[in-house]
């Protein structure tokens, strides 16, 4: 199943919302990388075990359940998560994507592919928009999240230095 959703970060027609810079949103993303323990209240422990140029392996513990990943980022532009196929799990990606289609317009665009085929039975169908909108919820979630840590100036660079 793939799907893909977007989720406005600035909108210059509105005055009321609070803007982010391109590098806030970055770092925020960036940060839901490596801690992601900040953005899913289930997930047990984020170890990260291989730390290369451009990218990074990570094991994510649920419970009993342990997941490899490795996370690839393209600076200002991609955060993309892979995970290979490991026991019944499916290889599947996550792709987050900042795309600035116009001067004070800013969105992300999540695309995901679980690793399976489109689900062809009504059951399958359901549950397949079970996980579409537990997708899309999350990331609304980790929006909020970004969005409140910038206000709070802890996304800006002199914070992190």
């Amino acid at each position: 199943m793939k799907f893909e959703h977007l989720i406005e970060i600035n909108d210059p027609l509105n005055p009321l919302a609070d803007t982010m810079t391109r590098e806030q949103l970055w770092r925020g993303l960036v940060l839901r990388a490596e801690d992601p323990k900040l953005f899913v209240p289930h997930l047990d422990e984020c170890t990260i075990v291989e730390l290369e140029s451009g990218s990074f392996a990570r094991r994510l513990r649920y419970g009993e359940l342990v997941v490899d990943d490795v996370v690839y980022l393209t600076p200002l532009q991609e955060v993309r998560y892979e995970v290979p196929t490991q026991g019944e799990i499916a290889a599947s990606r996550l792709t987050m994507t900042i795309e600035a289609p116009s001067e004070g317009v800013m969105w992300v665009r999540f695309l995901y592919d679980d690793g399976n085929p489109v689900a062809t039975d009504e059951m399958g169908k359901m549950y397949e928009d079970f996980k579409k909108s537990a997708y899309q919820e999350a990331d609304v979630d980790t929006v909020k999240i970004v969005r409140q840590m910038a206000a709070e100036g802890k996304l800006d660079a002199s914070f992190l230095n």
